[in-house]
């Protein structure tokens, strides 16, 4: 079987506001900022999760327009082993597309695709639901588009570089 080529992903950095003093704090890797998100209500964040960090210290990265922010609901599950979620700024910079690549490399755009895809291949059912994936897109916030982009419909174009949970 021929696997698909493994798209980039168009998040440039993964941060987390604190719920105590609202700072943002950058996340070092996709997978820690997924295991936080996962369980974002139950657990809110605040800077204390993080070794020698606490509010008082200044936040790592600024709420402004230099960059475009958005923002992934709480509570989006965790992709499920030997999967990854990828989320794909659309070529006119209107909004984000979710994908999750498959333990075979396929790449997968919807809940139907889950099914037909654990239907072709049964052996992933004991370690794959349907229920741990999620295609909700995160929000482009579009008071925080940066001033200075340029693109093929101005009023929307955004230079992507962080998400945030919010």
């Amino acid at each position: 079987m021929q696997k698909s080529k493994i798209p980039k992903d168009s998040i440039g950095a993964f941060a987390v506001q604190c719920e105590k003093c609202f700072k943002w704090r950058l996340v070092p890797t996709k997978e820690e900022y997924e295991t936080i998100r996962d369980t974002f209500i139950e657990d809110p964040w605040c800077c204390e999760k993080r070794p020698n960090v606490t509010c008082d210290d200044p936040g790592d990265i600024e709420y402004d327009t230099s960059r475009l922010w958005i923002i992934d609901k709480p509570n989006i599950p965790k992709p499920p082993p030997d999967t990854e979620r990828i989320l794909i700024m659309r070529r006119d910079l209107s909004k984000l597309d979710v994908s999750y690549i498959m333990p075979n490399g396929k790449r997968l755009r919807s809940s139907v695709e889950i099914e037909k895809f654990l239907d072709a291949y049964p052996e992933y059912r004991d370690k794959i639901s349907v229920e741990k994936f999620a295609f909700t897109p995160p929000k482009i916030l579009e008071d925080m588009v940066p001033r200075n982009s340029e693109g093929r419909n101005s009023s929307r174009t955004k230079k992507l570089k962080t998400v945030e949970d919010d």
